[in-house]
């Protein structure tokens, strides 16, 4: 008589930043070292566990479909809502349908401890955990979290106010635990990632801990605010294992708009950092996100920020419209820019955006890359070089979580079409 019992199946997904992304996959290893079978978010699972953001409206939209979405696919599982939504306006996912736990950033992490171990363990079939293998090539790894500036726009601060900064022990413990598992690129990441200290330790003394205490193949940064690039900081780019990429949160090239989100910075200072960037790091992409219709914004300040980001050239440019979210001091400032004017500039952004990500493309045609191979669709394989432009190629080889040397010949969906 078969008396093995199957693992309860869960599916985690989630919306917004890479520091999300980070927990999502810790949550997941935590899970699949306990027992529970990983599956696909477009998956029947017995478990579903949507990580939530609320940078946007847009995104707290999202979130509510992909709770739905889940209810719908079985309506007997179990759904969970953790997160930064969950975090603000817990009240608001709980009335959905089918929610049985809504868990803030402040216990989310604790999630495995609220779920517990699947009942008798000893007797769990001994099976692979479906999509987290053929996942383990990019790992996101938090270093920090919380923030304090309280840009105008923001809710962030309110959402994750608590400062956390890993200990480098720790967080060089799981680069060597995430390389000796398969992962062949690490993604350091967090709230604000260049305020990361701990123990008298910065950023830039992480990062070189990092690279002379493991054998990380890649190691990548997420987002930086422009005044903590340094020539020092930049001066780490020499080794190869450095991803070239820097993604600098711009948000207006405008003087004066800056002034009114409360940004640490101006366009001078953001010039000065990329100059030094490019100064420095060969092949290097510099990627961006810009707000466009920040209460007040006028023809001129948007222009600015057009002009701005014409002249950065930046490698890919993420356009949000301004979205005013409860708590924050632009919520309640005058003169919100009527929404048809938004949606115009809005165009007009995105415009740049493809044109510039397709010249900062082709300017590698011809050339050769190291990419990281992710995932295939039928015959075509698809990975991220390190300066991020994402590369195609038809191939019957298995290149899953291969890194090799590509030959760059042309323009191709969103990145590049090459050869191996």
């Amino acid at each position: 008589m078969n008396n093995i019992i199957k693992p309860p199946t869960v599916a985690l997904d989630s919306l917004g930043c890479k520091l999300n992304q980070a927990e999502v996959q810790q949550l997941a290893r935590q899970l699949e070292a306990a027992g529970y079978k990983l599956v696909g978010p477009s998956d029947k699972a017995d478990i579903y566990v949507i990580n939530t953001c609320t940078v946007t409206h847009v995104a707290d939209r999202k979130s509510r479909h992909l709770l739905r979405l889940a209810r719908r696919r079985n309506p007997s599982a179990r759904l969970i809502a953790i997160g930064c939504y969950a975090h603000r306006a817990p009240a608001e996912l709980a009335r959905i349908e089918g929610v049985e736990l809504v868990l803030g950033n402040d216990c989310k992490m604790n999630l495995l401890k609220l779920l517990g171990v699947p009942q008798s363990m000893e007797k769990v079939a001994a099976m692979p955990s479906g999509p987290s293998a053929a996942r383990r090539t990019r790992a996101f790894l938090k270093a920090q979290d919380g923030c304090k500036n309280f840009c105008a726009y923001c809710i962030v601060p309110y959402v994750r106010s608590r400062l956390q900064n890993v200990p480098v022990e720790r967080i060089t413990a799981q680069v060597r635990r995430l390389v000796a598992g398969g992962y062949r690129e690490v993604v350091l990441t967090g709230t604000e990632i260049g305020s990361y200290e701990s123990s008298g330790v910065n950023l830039e003394n992480l990062i070189r801990r990092i690279l002379a205490d493991t054998p990380v193949p890649r190691l990548r940064l997420s987002s930086l605010q422009p005044h903590h690039i340094s020539p020092s900081l930049v001066s780490l780019w020499q080794d190869a294992r450095l991803c070239p990429h820097f993604h600098l949160s711009l948000q207006s090239g405008s003087d004066a708009i800056l002034k009114r989100m409360k940004r640490r910075y101006t366009a001078d200072i953001y010039r000065k950092a990329v100059e030094l960037i490019r100064g420095s790091v060969p092949d290097v992409a510099v990627t961006s996100d810009v707000i466009v219709g920040f209460p007040g914004e006028t023809d001129a300040e948007f222009k600015e920020t057009l002009d701005f980001c014409r002249e950065i050239r930046f490698a890919r440019i993420h356009v949000f419209p301004f979205s005013p979210r409860p708590a924050t001091e632009a919520v309640s400032m005058p003169d919100h820019v009527p929404a048809g004017i938004v949606k115009g500039r809005v165009g007009l952004m995105l415009s740049l955006a493809k044109e510039s990500s397709k010249a900062f493309n082709n300017h590698f045609i011809g050339k050769t890359l190291d990419v990281l191979w992710e995932q295939r669709s039928g015959n075509v394989w698809s990975g991220l070089t390190g300066n991020y432009i994402r590369v195609y190629t038809r191939s019957i080889n298995d290149l899953t979580n291969l890194i090799t040397s590509v030959k760059l010949i042309r323009s191709y969906r969103d990145g590049l079409y090459g050869e191996v």
